[in-house]
């Protein structure tokens, strides 16, 4: 595959850590962005979301953030609401999300995931 991996992640999250050791420990060439230190553009938010088959895969569900925000923020009904609540709440986006080429390849970090996608 040609390009260098991205990875979009939080800097101290767990899932990150480990996805960035993988890489690391198995030589992978790799970018990582913060979302709370670079925002993730609204364009770039559409194009994952419908490579990974919507908003309901992207944003993290199961998160305190999302369980804490007031029900009437828990139905967005368009694109524009969904990118509110990630741009207001970056935490919300899953992580990390590995990026290559302009496509999604994973969102969280799975060893068994990685190793099938980078051929470790």
């Amino acid at each position: 595959m040609v390009g260098i991996v991205q990875i979009y992640g939080l800097k101290q999250c767990s899932a990150c850590v480990k996805a960035r050791r993988w890489l690391d420990g198995h030589n992978v060439a790799y970018q990582f962005i913060d979302y709370r230190q670079e925002q993730v553009d609204s364009g770039l938010l559409l194009q994952w979301s419908g490579m990974v088959g919507g908003w309901e895969k992207l944003i993290n569900r199961a998160s305190m953030t999302w369980r804490n925000l007031p029900d009437a923020r828990k139905s967005p009904a368009s694109d524009a609401d969904w990118l509110d609540l990630a741009g207001e709440f970056p935490t919300l986006i899953k992580r990390p999300v590995m990026v290559r080429s302009g496509k999604v390849l994973a969102l969280g970090f799975s060893e068994k995931k990685y190793d099938e996608l980078l051929g470790a």
